[in-house]
């Protein structure tokens, strides 16, 4: 984004340098109470506060959550899924959407532009429990080109969006 400041779809609220830094804060780590949030950012805990709930009620935050690391609770595979569908029909994809979202393998779920249609990220303990989960995907509706590619190795991956400043 340039020079112009994000704004909210939902109302014309602003996201100021302080939302910013708050934000920054909370995705690094959202244990801290607000005084430590407050401290880092330059406000004292009320307004940190009151801060923090508007972000939340704007849905700009989502949620508070723990990052667990996949291999060490025995989920060593990720892969990731391509597919291409012969049916591009509001039904269709309704249906594929509830049925793959209702799998708890399914870490991403995107639909795509380019030559392939959907684009998942699955973790999965084994080699075993993907087959499982893939006999499962190309049950669920029918589906014109299922690619699976493992990864071998993770370089890098993040959680937090680079805050675009004012």
């Amino acid at each position: 984004m340039s020079d112009v400041a994000i704004q909210l779809h939902d109302n014309n609220r602003r996201l100021d340098a302080i939302d910013r830094k708050i934000l920054t804060v909370l995705q690094e780590d959202a244990s801290l109470s607000v005084a430590e949030i407050g401290d880092r950012v330059g406000l004292s805990s009320t307004p940190c506060w009151k801060r923090i709930q508007r972000l939340e009620a704007d849905g700009v935050i989502l949620r508070r959550v723990a990052l667990v690391d996949q291999n060490k609770i025995g989920l060593g595979i990720s892969v990731f899924v391509s597919v291409e569908s012969a049916d591009h029909s509001e039904a269709w994809l309704r249906k594929f959407a509830d049925a793959v979202s209702a799998m708890p393998e399914v870490m991403e779920f995107y639909r795509m532009a380019g030559d392939v249609d959907y684009m998942l990220r699955v973790v999965c303990a084994d080699m075993a429990s993907y087959d499982i989960f893939y006999k499962k995907l190309i049950s669920a509706v029918p589906l014109k080109n299922v690619t699976s590619r493992f990864a071998m190795e993770k370089i890098k991956s993040v959680t937090a969006l680079p805050v675009p400043a004012a």
